[in-house]
């Protein structure tokens, strides 16, 4: 049988990272396989869910790198893809369910619904112990409660067993007879519970691989019920770590960006977060750190998910973004990192040969293009450092021997940038002329071209950096 996966998200909110974990283990799976990927947009919510989230979460798979086969913007011989248009087929297969005797008509109200459940807590019982009260009503008696209007859900008739199935990550799973009552499958406005309508649209939607998150496992008894009670046979089920922050609790805004547009916004690669976040719950057969979607495709399989909870870092996902960005060529790297810089940066008004030798040099130094201002301003600052590293090299005398020299052969010069050729012309005179060796000759070079004590090789740094900028530092 072709593979057939989904990814069903809420339209409520901003694209998670662990639902884009979710999507790509699915898209790759589906894509490993040779099947097809399927968007569902789960908005029964009718309060929550909102149309421009649907667009958004869309836009941000898209920039993932994560297409979609079939799904509301795509189309498919299985829609609607939206739930919201689906409730028809929900109400008449949960009418069924009724009519069969697998479910019935629950006339409780809010508030007796709250007081079983204080009844409950009270007698140190799950609440659902209680939720039965209608059960075994007659169902003309139900019908007719029904005809005349009172309000009423539908609720699933459990069928009091053990269920034990075998997921893909966690081996067999077992659920006791006692863990879950008589839930409700319909709500009294007609829109049906998730667990419902998750098996009904995977069921006749012909999913056979349904990953997702730890945290829906628990439901998986439910939609077994369901799946059983229709004699419908269940996708295999994979469900897979869990993020957590470093307080190894579940990922959330407490722990910094969490959607997909953040990243996007802070101009993170699209490939690194993807191959990062592969990596939170799978392992690549060879043990690989770095790879594209495209590599990973072919060997992905998920006999190498991982069920321990996952680890969220976002230094390690800075060091991700690194090792992609130093894999670009260099039209990519200037289109990448270029337009992340401010408008008035003194980057723009320089050469394109300059620009793509500069970035081409930082590249090395830095992760993400947020860290590129600070480490240009051994090109472009005129404001000379401060701190004991810098009071130390000044208290030098070969300091300013060393200052007073570049400054008249500087102030000589008229081209637009000091080449290395005369960068080492001004060493070598240093060396011999000036007998300064060793730190004395190279730190007290650097503060007096670059105004710093620290910072990276000054055979690359000074001729990228323009003569106007070093006659200031100069005092010229």
């Amino acid at each position: 049988m072709t593979a057939r996966v989904r990814f069903a998200p809420s339209p409520t909110g901003l694209l998670h990272i662990g639902g884009a974990r979710t999507a790509l283990y699915c898209h790759l799976y589906a894509k490993a396989k040779g099947g097809s990927f399927v968007l569902r947009i789960e908005d029964t919510d009718l309060e929550r869910s909102k149309r421009e989230y649907e667009v958004a979460m869309i836009e941000d798979l898209k920039w993932c790198g994560i297409e979609n086969n079939e799904g509301p913007n795509k189309g498919g011989d299985f829609g609607p893809y939206r739930q919201s248009e689906r409730t028809e087929i929900y109400t008449e297969l949960a009418q069924q369910l009724v009519t069969e005797g697998k479910a019935y008509y629950c006339f409780l109200t809010d508030d007796e619904l709250e007081k079983l459940t204080e009844k409950a807590q009270e007698e140190k019982k799950s609440p659902h112990f209680y939720h039965g009260k209608y059960r075994d009503l007659d169902p003309a008696e139900a019908k007719k409660k029904v005809d005349t209007g009172e309000t009423h859900v539908i609720r699933f008739k459990n069928p009091g067993k053990k269920y034990t199935f075998t997921d893909l990550v966690r081996g067999e799973v077992t659920f006791p007879e006692d863990m879950v009552g008589d839930f409700v499958i319909l709500r009294s406005n007609g829109m049906p519970v998730y667990n419902f309508c998750c098996v009904i649209d995977d069921w006749k939607m012909e999913m056979t691989h349904v990953l997702r998150a730890e945290e829906h496992l628990n439901n998986t008894v439910r939609q077994l019920m369901i799946y059983e009670a229709f004699g419908a046979t269940p996708p295999e089920f994979a469900h897979c770590s869990l993020l957590v922050g470093e307080d190894r609790q579940k990922l959330s805004k407490r722990h910094g960006a969490t959607s997909v547009v953040q990243y996007k916004d802070q101009h993170f690669l699209p490939q690194a977060l993807m191959n990062y976040l592969c990596l939170l719950g799978w392992s690549h057969p060879e043990e690989k750190d770095i790879f594209t979607m495209d590599e990973i495709t072919p060997i992905f399989d998920l006999s190498r998910f991982n069920k321990s909870p996952a680890l969220y870092d976002i230094e390690k996902l800075k060091h991700f973004n690194g090792e992609h960005m130093r894999r670009l060529s260099t039209e990519d790297l200037m289109a990448y990192l270029a337009p992340t810089l401010a408008e008035d940066h003194a980057f723009h008004s320089q050469s394109r040969e300059w620009q793509e030798n500069c970035l081409d040099f930082f590249k090395e130094k830095i992760n993400t293009p947020a860290e590129l201002p600070e480490h240009l301003k051994v090109l472009f600052s005129t404001e000379p450092e401060t701190g004991e590293a810098v009071d130390e090299v000044l208290s030098w005398e070969s300091t300013a021997a060393i200052k007073e020299y570049i400054k008249g052969e500087v102030s000589n010069i008229d081209s637009a940038f000091i080449s290395e050729k005369q960068f080492n012309e001004f060493t070598n005179h240093c060396k011999k002329e000036l007998k300064i060796k060793g730190k004395f000759l190279f730190k007290g070079m650097r503060l007096a071209i670059t105004g710093m004590a620290e910072g990276p090789d000054l055979k690359v740094v000074i001729p990228l950096t323009p003569i106007e900028v070093i006659k200031k530092r100069l005092g010229l």
